[in-house]
């Protein structure tokens, strides 16, 4: 796996440190240690873990600059992209928001046991969050698996004017984000571009959506998740 790490960081053109890459290594452990008693990966080799789950997770550090900013993972799931992005670029504070309260509880551990410092992790519903947070983040970020218009919704209401919103997907989304260009537009954002990038060591070429906040997010948004559910913007 350290071998793999280091091939990979090489061939994305960043400079990570045995540290970085043993810490990386540790969460995954950690990770798959709590995995036989929880579902957070499907993927359990380490191998695969190394690949689509770490590198890909690094793809947003070949594109912005994430030193010194907010950064919020919106359903960020078992940690990623968030847990390897902090890792990778330590002095980023961030957010690691999820609504499932076993998954929190299992990154708190991790962000305890390892020491790791300007990072917290919150149980809430993005919706819910975007009450007492608006407009506070630099960046969110968000690899979970939802609708682009979903996203954007829970998303860009957390991101300041003149910060991003970074979604991953597959490369098959271009009918997906046509149809949210709409709800970007109204929330705020403007497509800014979209890199599509492969992931070292393997055939997959995944995505980056970026959207960048131009104006105030209307107060009206987010809505009730049950309503963004129900009619998407």
């Amino acid at each position: 796996m350290t071998e793999l790490l280091k091939q990979g960081f090489s061939a994305m053109q960043l400079t990570v440190s045995e540290e970085q890459i043993t810490q990386l290594e540790d969460f995954t452990a950690r990770m798959l240690e709590t995995n036989k008693v929880m579902n957070l990966t499907r993927i359990t080799d380490p191998q695969e873990i190394a690949q689509k789950h770490l590198l890909d997770s690094a793809s947003l550090l070949t594109i912005e600059d994430f030193s010194n900013k907010s950064v919020v993972d919106v359903g960020c799931g078992a940690g990623f992209p968030g847990m390897p992005l902090h890792i990778l670029c330590p002095s980023c504070r961030l957010t690691l928001l999820d609504s499932l309260g076993k998954r929190i509880k299992f990154l708190q551990s991790c962000i305890d046991g390892m020491g790791l410092a300007q990072i917290e992790a919150v149980h809430a519903r993005a919706e819910e969050y975007a009450a007492k947070h608006r407009e506070s983040y630099d960046f969110a970020v968000s690899r979970a698996v939802a609708q682009l218009n979903v996203l954007a919704e829970l998303s860009l209401p957390l991101v300041k004017p003149g910060g991003c919103f970074i979604a991953m997907k597959s490369i098959d989304s271009d009918a997906e984000l046509e149809a949210a260009r709409h709800a970007i537009t109204v929330l705020g954002g403007e497509l800014e571009k979209i890199v599509d990038y492969p992931i070292p060591g393997t055939d997959i070429t995944h995505r980056l959506v970026v959207i960048r906040k131009k104006k105030h997010t209307p107060k009206q948004y987010p809505r009730p998740f049950r309503k963004i559910s129900a009619q998407a913007l």
